[in-house]
């Protein structure tokens, strides 16, 4: 039995009213990592009227590193079973927490998101498009969502993730030097360090030369994202002849 499945087990058994102090007492939190499992199984199983409830509790109700903070998490993770239900309504209480200011919160929001994925790729695909025309706290959680191994096993999806990751760092070159100070570019800039590496071994015929161009921008922080994908291990892995290649222009 896994650990899911004892979580699965013991809530199953409990009243629905002990199961917040049990969420409390087992969240993980404080500390570096919270349950991942425990909450996936809360996401499947919570009444929405709790999962509700959990996701208004604010920043000073549910600060960070906090345990309650992990009800949040739970509370926001619940809405992808709602998307991938076909229940669309979900994504307009998804989206504000993008911009949460706890980063659990806008993990959450990437994880429901690929729970629809799993769903309903094309579905997400096109929400993802529009959000990757918001504000950098959107665009992040559309490539965060997007760039994940397990979505991205069919050619014609990773083709349309790494239009969306083009077009969002087309929009991160046009940022002013005050919004590139600002927390939210900095938190798309660190996803964006990451995601290209994701996509591009999902799809490497469309995806090499795109890094290719990106590669040579003048821009410095698109410059340091190349890079730090370049360092990546699945990449190293694909082609290390390319990497190679790519790093001594750096």
């Amino acid at each position: 039995m896994t650990k899911a499945d004892e979580h699965r087990a013991d809530l199953r058994a409990l009243p629905a009213a002990e199961w917040e102090p049990y969420l409390l007492a087992h969240s993980g939190l404080p500390g570096p990592r919270g349950n991942l499992e425990l909450a996936h199984v809360v996401a499947d199983e919570a009444g929405e009227t709790w999962l509700a409830r959990w996701r208004v509790l604010t920043p000073e109700q549910a600060p960070v590193n906090s345990p309650a903070e992990f009800l949040t998490f739970c509370g926001v993770l619940g809405l992808g079973r709602h998307l991938a239900a076909g229940d669309r309504s979900a994504l307009d209480d998804l989206r504000p927490f993008a911009g949460d200011p706890r980063w659990r919160a806008r993990e959450a929001v990437a994880m429901a998101l690929q729970r629809w994925g799993d769903a309903d790729m094309d579905a997400l695909l096109a929400a993802m498009t529009d959000w990757s025309t918001g504000d950098h706290w959107e665009q992040r959680a559309a490539a965060a969502a997007l760039c994940e191994p397990r979505l991205l096993h069919d050619p014609q999806h990773a083709s349309v993730v790494l239009a969306i990751l083009d077009a969002i760092t087309q929009r991160s070159v046009i940022a002013s030097p005050e919004v590139r100070k600002t927390e939210a570019f900095k938190v798309l800039r660190q996803g964006l360090a990451y995601c290209w590496s994701v996509a591009v071994v999902a799809h490497p015929a469309v995806g090499k030369p795109l890094m290719e161009k990106w590669s040579k921008s003048p821009d410095p922080d698109i410059h340091w994202i190349m890079r730090e994908n370049l360092k990546k291990n699945r990449l190293q892995k694909m082609n290390p002849a390319w990497v190679e290649a790519m790093l001594r222009d750096y």
